[in-house]
């Protein structure tokens, strides 16, 4: 295992270049560790060690996640996020517990907490949706990428219509969260779910935008067309 990451390591310096590095701090506005690898040539890297590391057992191959998501550098991050979905076979209700530890002790940046809960936790939720009750208590967590990670787990599901009423449950929780990640976390769900029930979102907001900040709102009626996003943004 140590031998794996050290090859994955030595691949990331090799295609590092510092203005990507300083190119991809832009997008934070929080202190971030970067290589400076181009996210295209971070799935490569993922991709060309799978086979290796696909073999391992569940325990090793968790363990060289965590050691991944512990260095702190997104790119290493990234590795994982590329990872763990084409793993999905593999895991079991009893891995969110894990996966929630990873979120509370590494995620740090939108980027990490997005690519690990969009597909990763999305997947397991849709795989054994008795675990979305455990993603929704999320919301209530003082953590701020917990809370977005609530909101985020949803966003796959909800591109097909999925759960609703539980994406309503998590926005109900985080509507008036001052946190703008927060905000354009449950922002991106909402728009999400709009695709294939845009009344039911369409009323939400009109119920709810007196308190739902102005972040989360434009972020809600993203997709909608231009008269319900003129009467959702009306001032009143």
């Amino acid at each position: 295992m140590n031998s794996i990451l050290a090859e994955i390591r030595s691949d990331l310096k090799a295609n590092a270049d510092e203005k990507t590095k300083q190119s991809l701090k832009r997008f934070f506005k929080e202190q971030t560790k970067f290589y400076g690898v181009k996210t295209p040539v971070v799935g490569k890297i993922a991709k060309k060690f799978w086979p290796q590391v696909k073999s391992l057992s569940k325990k090793e191959l968790f363990g060289l996640c965590e050691e991944l998501f512990r260095s702190n550098y997104t790119e290493e991050a990234f590795v994982v996020n590329n990872w763990l979905p084409d793993y999905i076979d593999n895991l079991v209700p009893a891995d969110l517990a894990t996966f929630k530890r990873w979120l509370e002790c590494y995620i740090d940046n939108w980027a990490k907490c997005d690519g690990f809960c969009s597909h990763t936790v999305g997947d397991l939720i849709q795989k054994y949706p008795q675990t979305v009750g455990e993603v929704k208590s999320w919301a209530k967590s003082e953590s701020r990428w917990l809370k977005r990670a609530s909101a985020v787990s949803l966003i796959v599901p909800a591109k097909k219509g999925l759960f609703l009423k539980d994406a309503f449950e998590i926005c109900d929780t985080l509507l008036s969260d001052g946190d703008d990640m927060v905000q354009k976390g449950y922002g991106w769900l909402l728009k999400e779910e709009s695709n294939m029930h845009q009344k039911e979102v369409f009323n939400y907001i009109m119920k709810n935008r007196k308190v739902m900040p102005r972040t989360a709102l434009r972020y809600a009626i993203e997709l909608m067309p231009k008269e319900l996003k003129t009467e959702a943004m009306k001032k009143e």
